[in-house]
């Protein structure tokens, strides 16, 4: 029963909601009705249905190798004016789970990559698909992006990471770097940390994610796939458990999934069979451009095309996905 405490909170945070919720699995019995109760109230089927248009079948977490993309949004109170949809991607993560060695990867997608949004018909920052078109308008879009399909989504919010960062009593962590920033409140100069290795607190980690004034938007996707390894690993040290209840309670306003109960424990899996949490972890590549007096990033083609096969063979999908969701991008005829 050592560290079986700690596992129930990994169903609390939606950024490892997957990367080590399914460890939860031994302790569940004592949690099942509360927990199921917070994942029910968080579920939120996508418009197009339980299958990715790319599927040629739905997929089952049980037998098939599967596909989870980890959205973490900007809906601070100076955001949410527009409501849920107004707010934009501040993170994404592509995260393929290869069934038959348990091995899981994960690409970080730069917030300002320049590419087609299907939502609105036209190219656009990737981030701006959520305030087009929720959740569906950001999967759509990373599909495209991607030629990969999305079967998963968890969306997550500042509060849950936060707050589950608190729960653990924090995380160990080396800062590359000084820096100022704010809050999770848009609270200006309320952060301060200094470099080297230290203990973060949610706010202070959560601004160690977020902030790209200090290098550039690819050392921010690695930060976040750090801090979500550095997460999990801290959580598994840990065996004490913190405000529990509240912590759950939360969970129900900040995050949205369409992973069902039973879906979520098949996961369990990946991280039973295996000593080490360990993640191949990969971001895409590219550089700065203007266009019309805005700065976007503009993603390696070469790159690009090297990640999709990656992900592509990681889930071995062969026959088993259609044509590229991008059919509508009026770019690709010129592309191909």
């Amino acid at each position: 029963m050592k560290n079986r405490k700690f596992k129930i909170l990994l169903w609390t945070i939606p950024a490892v909601l997957l990367l080590g919720i399914g460890a939860a699995a031994g302790y569940i019995a004592y949690v099942t009705q509360e927990v199921k109760e917070t994942v029910t109230a968080s579920h939120v089927e996508l418009d197009r249905g339980e299958k990715s248009k790319m599927r040629v079948e739905t997929v089952n977490p049980v037998a098939d190798h599967t596909s989870v993309l980890f959205v973490g949004v900007d809906d601070s109170e100076k955001r949410s004016s527009g409501g849920d949809r107004s707010a934009l991607s501040d993170a994404l993560i592509l995260a393929t789970f290869n069934n038959d060695d348990q091995s899981v990867k994960m690409l970080s997608i730069p917030r300002d990559s320049y590419t087609y949004i299907p939502e609105i018909g036209y190219k656009d920052k990737i981030t701006h698909a959520h305030a087009f078109g929720g959740i569906d308008a950001t999967v759509e879009a990373v599909e495209g992006l991607l030629n990969v399909p999305v079967d998963y989504y968890v969306r997550l919010n500042f509060n849950s990471f936060v707050d589950f960062v608190n729960s653990i009593g924090g995380v160990e962590y080396d800062v590359p770097f000084a820096l100022t920033e704010q809050n999770s409140r848009d609270n200006n100069g309320a952060i301060e940390l200094e470099e080297g290795e230290q203990t973060l607190n949610g706010e202070e980690a959560l601004a160690l994610a977020r902030t790209r004034k200090y290098d550039n938007d690819l050392k921010r996707g690695q930060r976040q796939m750090e801090l979500v390894q550095e997460i999990v690993k801290q959580s598994i040290s840990t065996n004490t458990v913190r405000n529990l209840d509240d912590i759950l309670q939360s969970i129900e306003d900040n995050m949205s999934t369409n992973l069902s109960f039973s879906q979520i424990i098949q996961f369990n899996k990946y991280f039973t069979q295996k000593d080490n949490l360990a993640f191949d972890t990969m971001q895409l590549t590219g550089e700065g451009m203007y266009k019309e007096g805005i700065w976007y990033f503009d993603v390696n083609e070469q790159n690009l095309q090297e990640k999709t096969a990656t992900l592509q063979s990681h889930l071995e999908l062969g026959g088993s996905v259609t044509e590229t969701a991008t059919d509508d991008d009026p770019d690709n005829e010129e592309s191909s």
